[in-house]
């Protein structure tokens, strides 16, 4: 049951000391004060409140990501340059120095989403931020391969977090309903980036008469774009609705109160392994468990041989770099239409991530299978290859609206990037310099990789559809013409409650499951 499709009320209020049990939830007391407001309160100061934070939260998200994704893309623009050779990163040296990120990246994924359910989440993000910036601009004085290998494994420790932050922040501020199109919104800002970054390094490749070479620049660049952009995230974000600044009290009453029917509660600062454990037999955790690392190994080959591939077909270091510009608009178009109809067609979120993956499957296709007399065409069906965000998003969002307790949740969470992590180590080094410019070997690896991200959403979508089936024919919901009769304000309300308790999704049986 997708939350959009209930209409949530209070809990009874002989109920509300269950609310305030044992496990104290960060938005509990005033989840409890909502109770003073009507039905009809709640709905128009809710419409208010959602306006406020999509001018004060969303843009926030968008321009970090943006930001730090020029990050990531900073290796594939220096590469156009002359980093490889001024740093003798010939042959496997260079899918090392791309892979060694993903090891600090899978290092510290799983302490890094541990931290992120003990600590302030704005405070702990715009920290790492700061960190990470300072690592960026030290690549310009990096100058061997092993000083430009100690800096991208710190700076993968310092990624670590940042998108399991942006999702925990959306889940505390926007309804399950609401949840798909925000997070691709801020997602599509790694388009953005790349047409940003594609244009940034094709004008700091002009730079000749300077003392630093064209790659120091685009380090020392984009790092100081971080680090300004840090100290904002630091100033304006805040670690939670019942600790936002820019709402009075009574909005943060209805923004608590708005985030209740997403039935996980706010947060809990409390680590509790028996959940940690839940998500070993979970289907549908396994499912995006085995999407993430199928996404990894994708962007990982991507992000980082999209130069080699486009100079494979033809083009120089400048273009190579100029050509990876439309990247970003495929990428900053296709994934808020994803968001689009996830958020307003019901259940249709895994249904969205398979069908969106067969894009780039058939992209990959034409690679593979045309000729290199046919530059263009290659070139585009590259381009298609940067959709790989909507599939990341989609499965993001699976896991933010369909699991329950937090402790469950933030291990979820760092499998999934943790695996992500391995798939991007994979995928940098299955290019192989010997098969350029054609890379058959990594094309097979890619192409399999999408059969599987479809293949496990549809399993996934499964496995959440029955349960949602099994747990209304147990709780007696009779349905006319498939339309559900029986309390569904009822169900909802035991959920919340669940929720604020910190229960598991598979420990609370009013949970439902958004498909």
């Amino acid at each position: 049951m997708d939350s959009k499709d209930a209409k949530v009320g209070h809990p009874p209020a002989v109920e509300k000391d269950v609310v305030l049990g044992e496990t104290r939830d960060i938005g509990a007391d005033l989840y409890v004060e909502a109770e003073q407001l009507s039905t009809e309160e709640l709905a128009s100061e809710g419409a208010k409140v959602l306006r406020i934070l999509d001018w004060r939260i969303l843009p926030i998200l968008y321009v970090t990501y943006v930001i730090q994704y020029l990050d990531k893309l900073s290796l594939n623009y220096a590469s156009a340059y002359s980093l490889i050779p001024d740093l003798g990163l010939e042959g496997q040296r260079y899918s090392w120095v791309a892979a060694i990120f993903n090891f600090g990246y899978l290092f510290w994924a799983l302490p890094a989403n541990l931290l992120i359910q003990r600590l302030p989440v704005a405070k702990y993000m715009g920290g790492m931020l700061l960190i990470w910036s300072v690592i960026v601009i030290a690549h310009i004085g990096a100058k061997n391969y092993a000083g430009i290998l100690v800096l991208r494994f710190l700076l993968g420790m310092a990624e670590a977090g940042v998108s399991p932050c942006m999702m925990t922040i959306t889940s505390m501020f926007y309804k399950r309903s609401e949840q798909p199109l925000r997070m691709a919104i801020w997602l599509s800002a790694n388009g953005m980036a790349t047409m940003i970054g594609a244009l940034l390094g094709f004008g700091l490749g002009h730079s000749h008469n300077t003392v630093l070479h064209s790659w120091q620049l685009i380090f020392l660049t984009i790092g100081l774009l971080n680090f300004v952009t840090g100290n904002v995230f630091l100033a304006v974000m805040p670690d939670s609705p019942s600790s936002a600044r820019f709402l009075s009290h009574r909005q943060r009453v209805v923004a608590v109160q708005r985030v209740a029917e997403n039935m996980i509660g706010v947060k809990t600062r409390e680590i509790k392994p028996r959940q940690a454990l839940e998500n070993l037999h979970d289907v549908k955790v396994l499912s995006c468990a085995g999407i993430g690392i199928a996404c990894g190994v994708i962007n990982g080959g991507v992000s980082n041989f999209a130069s080699s591939l486009i100079k494979g077909y033809g083009f120089n270091g400048l273009y190579a770099t100029l050509l990876q510009l439309p990247t970003g608009a495929f990428e900053a178009a296709v994934v808020p239409i994803c968001g689009l109809v996830a958020t307003y067609v019901p259940n249709s979120r895994c249904l969205v991530l398979a069908i969106v993956s067969l894009i780039p499957f058939g992209g990959l296709l034409g690679i593979r299978f045309t000729s290199l007399d046919h530059r263009w065409t290659l070139v585009g069906c590259t381009w298609l290859q940067y959709i790989i965000g909507a599939p990341v998003i989609i499965s993001w969002n699976l896991l933010a609206t369909n699991i329950g307790g937090h402790t469950k949740r933030a291990v979820a969470n760092g499998l999934w990037f943790s695996l992500y992590a391995a798939g991007n180590v994979a995928g940098a080094n299955i290019f192989f310099a010997r098969e350029a410019p054609r890379y058959y070997s990594a094309l097979a690896g890619l192409l399999a990789c999408y059969a599987g991200i479809i293949v496990l959403s549809l399993s996934a979508y499964a496995a959440m559809w029955w349960e949602n089936a099994r747990r209304d024919a147990v709780a007696g919901v009779a349905t006319v013409d498939g339309s559900p009769q029986l309390a569904r304000d009822e169900i909802a309300s035991r959920a919340i409650l669940d929720g604020f308790n910190d229960l598991t999704d598979m420990e609370s049986k009013h949970f439902r499951y958004a498909l």
